[in-house]
């Protein structure tokens, strides 16, 4: 009985197992069967699971170099190592830490958390020195540590530290993309193509043999080929910098065109700072003032008015007019007359050329009217007023320059004349005179001559168009150099050299008071040098000058203030650039 009763027993237990089993078994087929039968045309397995052993790796491009007209390099890409982890390929999080967290100078804790992150890429150390990435290197092999990996990259770095650091620009930090100036306008241009390189490793981070590899290399930026002179550049920000100093202004702009080329030699601006260290610099600094901040030209823009009627033939130079020493200006009902005055006692008879060297403002304001507000209209925009000046510029200012139509029959005219009512950059107004210089034919400035690709090497050229005619420029330069030599611009003059150029004072409106200031004043100066033969145009302008020089002067006058900065800068650029003197200064 007993030896019947085992076989019974046996067929049992084989039997639980046998259901257990099957039971074990049923979950799996229903997994199964949902995969591969009613989810197979929802997913790829076979693709989901190339994604967990493929790792993609960018491989970053080298970004273009900025170069000065000498082929200096003023940006430039230094090679970096930027050392990263892949979580998922590492087991002990711990032990790898502990290893690495002295060579890469970080908290045993910190670099703990980052190697247990839930992502595929998580950085440890960016743009790490060469140097530095081969010590982690060493560290990362000779532990044979899983998940850590190294990708080449580059940093941005300026040789020139704070040389004309507003129009240059800089980068971002973590991926170079383009953040202020050149770098900003051209970064399509100079930031390239990144690369790429995919690879199948196994969960240690070992690359699996006979699996996928592809790699598709980097296309380098371009490099861009400026106008700039750094020793004109540097004379610019020096002279600059000691007229912020001496006068308190609270900005500047210097501008040097080059007669004939448009080629900006070149472009200071006050307050500046260092591109490769940005951590205590103020924002404002960033600001290129020259091209982006707008001001009322003043008596510089008396020149478009001088150059309208004279090209139209309604003024000789020749001629003698009657200029009261103030000219009253009907505004119509419930208005008081608006009352326009000269600064400079003068005889009630003035020759064009006094009206231009003493800055006669009732002067100009009668040659306005003989010309006529549609006519001054269309040589301020032939002149460029309006309009963006170069358009190399990210955040240029087009000005602002009303529509005649909207102009009243009143002050409009009158106001034009002198300066008002017109805004305009320091860019836009060395371009004006540029127009005069290079006789009657107005460039567009520009920073930017070549760009040099894979493709070979592009020039870029400038837009041209006549704004008036040679014998009005002639006309135009010998009046201002009247200015240098017995009017309001005699601090210009420069040693051995003839200098043509046009004084600029404007009262700074008050948006929010409605009124202009009695204090604040944009204090300018504009000229060419050598008159007779010009090689070069100067643009200065400071923002509040104020004070008294050590004669009793007010700083706040643009021959004052800004008249001795164009001295400085034009002497330093004729030197530079080898102009031989005309003999004609003082």
């Amino acid at each position: 009985m007993t030896m019947g009763r085992a076989p019974r027993a046996l067929n049992v237990r084989l039997i639980v197992i046998g259901a257990i089993l099957v039971l074990g078994w049923v979950p799996i087929g229903i997994r199964l069967f949902s995969i591969q039968a009613l989810a197979s045309g929802e997913h790829d397995y076979a693709e989901l699971g190339l994604q967990q052993r493929s790792r993609v790796e960018l491989l970053a491009a080298d970004r273009g170099t900025i170069f000065d007209r000498h082929g200096v390099e003023l940006a430039v890409s230094v090679g970096t190592t930027t050392v990263y982890a892949n979580p998922g390929h590492i087991a002990d999080a711990a032990a790898v830490a502990r290893e690495l967290a002295p060579v890469l100078g970080m908290e045993l804790g910190e670099l703990e958390e980052r190697l247990t992150r839930d992502s595929g890429y998580v950085v440890l150390m960016r743009s790490a020195e060469n140097r530095d990435a081969a010590l982690i290197r060493d560290v990362v092999d000779d532990r044979r540590l899983p998940g850590i990996y190294f990708i080449g990259e580059t940093r941005r770095f300026y040789p020139a530290g704070q040389l004309a650091s507003q129009v240059i620009g800089f980068v971002q930090t973590d991926d170079n993309s383009g953040l202020e100036g050149l770098e900003l306008t051209f970064d399509e241009v100079l930031a390239g193509t990144p690369g790429e390189l995919v690879e199948e490793r196994d969960p240690q981070g070992r690359r699996i043999p006979q699996a996928e590899y592809r790699y598709i290399a980097a296309e380098p930026g371009a490099d861009i080929v400026t106008t700039l002179d750094p020793v004109i550049q540097f004379a610019a920000e020096q002279a600059l910098g000691d007229a912020m100093e001496a006068t308190g202004a609270t900005g500047g702009a210097v501008v040097v065109l080059e007669v004939g080329t448009g080629g900006i030699l070149a472009m200071a601006n006050a307050p500046t700072f260092d591109p490769n260290d940005r951590s205590d610099t103020s924002p404002e600094a960033y600001r290129n003032r020259a091209v982006t901040d707008r001001y009322e030209p003043g008596s510089t823009l008396k020149v478009v008015t001088l150059a309208g009627a004279l090209n139209e033939g309604v003024l000789r130079e020749t001629e003698l007019l009657e200029v009261p020493m103030e000219l009253e200006v009907d505004r119509g009902e419930n208005k008081d007359p608006k009352v326009y005055r000269d600064v400079a006692r003068h005889p009630l008879e003035m020759s064009v050329a006094d009206i231009v060297a003493q800055s006669s403002n009732v002067g100009t304001i009668l040659i306005q009217s003989r010309l006529g507000n549609e006519l001054h209209y269309d040589y301020l925009r032939a002149f460029g007023l309006g309009s963006a000046a170069s358009g190399d510029f990210t955040g240029e200012s087009n000005g602002w320059l009303e529509p005649v139509e909207d102009w009243c029959s009143s002050t409009c005219g009158p106001s034009t004349a002198i300066g008002y009512r017109v805004d305009a950059t320091v860019l836009q107004m060395a371009a004006v005179f540029g127009a005069i210089a290079n006789d009657g034919v107005w460039v567009q400035p520009h920073i930017v001559t070549e760009v040099i690709d894979a493709a070979g090497s592009h020039t870029v050229d400038p837009v041209v168009r006549p704004v008036v005619s040679e014998e009005t420029a002639r006309v135009l330069r010998e009046l201002l150099a009247g200015v240098v030599e017995r009017g309001t611009g005699t601090s210009a003059a420069v040693t051995g050299y003839s200098v043509a150029g046009k004084t600029g004072t404007t009262e700074k409106w008050l948006p929010e008071e409605g009124r202009y200031s009695e204090d604040d004043r944009f204090a300018s100066f504009i000229g060419m040098v050598p008159a007779r033969t010009p090689r070069l145009v100067v643009a200065v302008m400071l923002d509040s000058p104020n004070g008294d020089t050590d004669a009793g002067l007010d700083q706040r006058f643009g021959g004052v203030s800004a008249a001795p900065v164009f001295a400085q800068v034009a002497e330093a650029a004729l030197h530079q650039l080898g102009v031989p003197p005309d003999g004609v200064g003082p």
